[in-house]
Order: C-alpha cells, then sequence, then structure tokens
C-alpha cells in the first residue's frame, strides 16, 4: 500500500510524431530541449505530484501559459514583446517542439521553458491560482461530432484551467471552426470564466500575431473568431 499521489490515467489523442525532422530540429532537440523543458511535471520526473516552486520557476514574474504552441511562433513572440513575464508553453508533437526550439536560438528569448507533453500533467503540479494568462490558439478541432469530447473546451481540461488560473486572469481562444466557437461559448462560462469580448477578422488582440494556422485558415476561405474571457473570483 501507498499513499502517494498519483496522476490519473489518461487517453491521449492527438499527433506525437509527423514528418521526418530536418538535420538541424534533431540538433535543436538534442542539444535545447532539456534545458528548456520544465522539471517536475511528468509522472516520471515527480511521481509524488508535488507542486511547482512558481516563484522559483519564474523569478517572481507573472505566469502565461500557451497551451499547443503549434509551430511557436506566438509563445516566442509573446516572451519577447513582454520580457518581464515568464511563459510555459504546451505541446506535446515533436515537430512543433522542433521548430519553437529553432525559433527560440534565432531571437534569443529566455523567458520561456517547454512542457513537451500533455497539459493535465501539468495542471496536476500547477499550485492553484498561479498563472495570470492563458492562450488557446487554434487548436485542433476534432470536427467529427464523436470526437468532440477530445477538444479542449471540455470539462476535464477547463476545470483543471480554471482551478490553476488566478481571480481576473485572462483565458483568449482563437479558432476558425464555427463549431469550436460553438463549443467553446457553452462550455467555458460554467467553468468559472465570463467572456469579455468575442470578434472576427481584422479585430484580433492588439498584440496579436498570426499564426501559420490562422494564415492557413485564411488561405482557405475560413473566418478568425476571437474570444476573451475573464476568470471569476
Amino acid at each position: 500500500m501507498t499513499d502517494e499521489p498519483t496522476t490519473p490515467r489518461r487517453n491521449f489523442y492527438g499527433r506525437v510524431h509527423g514528418k521526418t525532422l530536418r538535420t538541424s530540429q534533431k540538433q535543436y532537440l538534442a542539444e535545447d530541449l532539456g534545458r528548456l523543458t520544465l522539471p517536475g511535471v511528468t509522472q516520471a520526473d515527480n511521481p509524488g505530484r508535488i507542486p511547482l516552486d512558481v516563484a522559483a520557476i519564474t523569478a517572481g514574474r507573472p505566469l502565461w501559459l500557451e497551451v499547443g504552441f503549434g509551430g511557436g511562433e506566438h509563445l516566442v513572440h509573446m516572451a519577447a514583446r513582454y520580457p518581464d513575464v515568464f511563459l510555459i508553453g504546451c505541446e506535446p508533437f515533436v515537430n512543433g517542439v522542433a521548430m519553437l526550439l529553432g525559433k527560440i536560438r534565432a531571437s534569443g528569448a529566455e523567458n520561456l521553458a517547454i512542457h513537451p507533453g500533455d497539459v493535465r500533467d501539468l495542471f496536476d503540479v500547477l499550485p492553484p491560482a498561479s498563472v495570470a494568462k492563458c492562450f488557446l490558439n487554434y487548436p485542433d478541432p476534432w470536427p467529427k461530432a464523436r470526437h468532440h469530447r477530445r477538444r479542449f473546451v471540455t470539462p476535464d481540461y477547463l476545470q483543471a484551467l480554471a482551478r490553476v488560473m488566478q481571480p481576473g486572469a485572462e483565458f483568449r481562444v482563437a479558432t476558425d471552426i464555427p463549431d469550436y466557437v460553438r463549443q467553446t461559448l457553452e462550455e467555458v462560462p460554467p467553468a468559472g470564466f465570463d467572456l469579455i469580448a468575442q470578434t472576427g477578422a481584422g479585430a484580433a488582440w492588439e498584440d496579436w500575431l498570426s499564426t501559420r494556422y490562422e494564415q492557413k485558415a485564411l488561405r482557405e476561405g475560413r473566418d478568425p473568431h476571437y474570444l476573451t474571457f475573464r476568470r471569476q473570483g
């Protein structure tokens, strides 16, 4: 018998590997990923699920979180624009992680860390009310109705997100999928968030950097939607 806390067993449905990595990307993963990976998040690294010391990680700066950073352009943009905050980016897709590492090398950004895995593992070890802002940019749409429960905007994810966000913290969602907007508007408020703004093409946030996923959507005739929520309390 053991009294040690354990992480619940979870299914993970997203992609982990894609196209063959370029030589430079393999180099980034070998040389940079270790030092940029946030320690104490995985079950293997932290079997007791001891809460992270956020103040030590961020050196007292506000903590921002990006869930699924894709190719990393938005994450690096925010790190460069806001040097007085600390960002954590979560992304299990190895190709996206490799792309981000290349952008970090080019930018020299130092105020960020990576969790190359399921964001729920990070939620397990973040203290309550520790995140000041969260970004969900062009998440996997899971378009088939039977797969909608795999979307981020479902109670499993949102309740965990609400727990770690500070009262008044901002949660931004960008998507080009109307049904994702529908589900976001239905699911996010009951988790403890107020809708602050809902805008469309040409009316993104003042500090928004259009990502490659948004550019693809625009080329294919799909309109972006930007939703801003605030954590209650």
